[in-house]
């Protein structure tokens, strides 16, 4: 039973790496459409959702099914626990992915005349997400500390741009739409930042047996 256990877990962590490593991909591509004006990049990020979906529900079943199985204890049922709660928050980055993707082909159908550089956000987000994995794949407690931290920047960009934006729609009340809609990426960003925070506080749990998301 110890064996096939072992190999059970294996394959856990190889399936949420793997998932982990498809939705870094998305927000990437969801980012740089915007940047390249990639209409048909963008329709591709909203077109293949269903393939976060499944790869989701896949290794949520892997999870339970190991847990009927093998009744896992200790540091295998934290690490189970944990993986479940991080499936979860990779869906939901991906959601965000596809909302910005979203948001960019509605403001590319209007004039298009206010156009934001998320460049430093989403590039702030993204290497949060590539550490959070990291730390997961190499059990690494002050990489998930520093993912934790750097939350915090994207919160302050994401507080500039709506006062950049709020400034805008004074001075071009008639654009409000537009504007709102822009400021709408720069709020999908920083909830990828907040999810991906999630999953560095799941790492920190697992390594430390500390739950500590409202501290």
């Amino acid at each position: 039973m110890t064996t096939h256990l072992t190999r059970a877990m294996h394959q856990i962590k190889k399936e949420i790496l793997s998932l982990g490593a498809m939705v870094e991909d998305r927000f990437k591509k969801a980012i740089y459409a915007i940047k390249t004006e990639d209409l048909e990049q963008a329709q591709y990020i909203i077109d293949t959702d269903f393939k976060v979906d499944e790869r989701e529900v896949e290794v949520e079943e892997e999870c339970l099914k190991t847990l009927a199985l093998y009744q896992p204890v200790a540091t295998d049922l934290r690490l189970i626990v944990a993986v479940i709660k991080i499936n979860n928050d990779l869906e939901r980055i991906a959601d965000y992915a596809v909302n910005i993707a979203q948001r960019y082909k509605t403001s590319a159908q209007n004039s298009n005349k206010f156009k934001y550089d998320y460049t430093a956000m989403a590039e702030q987000a993204a290497n949060m997400l590539k550490l959070s994995l990291d730390a997961l794949v190499s059990m690494d407690v002050d990489m998930a500390y520093t993912v934790r931290e750097m939350d915090r920047e994207v919160n302050t960009m994401r507080n500039d741009a709506y006062r950049t934006m709020k400034a805008d729609i004074k001075r071009h009340p008639e654009m409000v739409e537009e504007i709102i809609n822009m400021y709408l990426i720069s709020r999908h960003i920083e909830r990828v930042g907040d999810h991906t925070k999630n999953i560095a506080e799941e790492v920190i749990y697992l390594i430390e047996g500390e739950i500590i998301r409202h501290s």
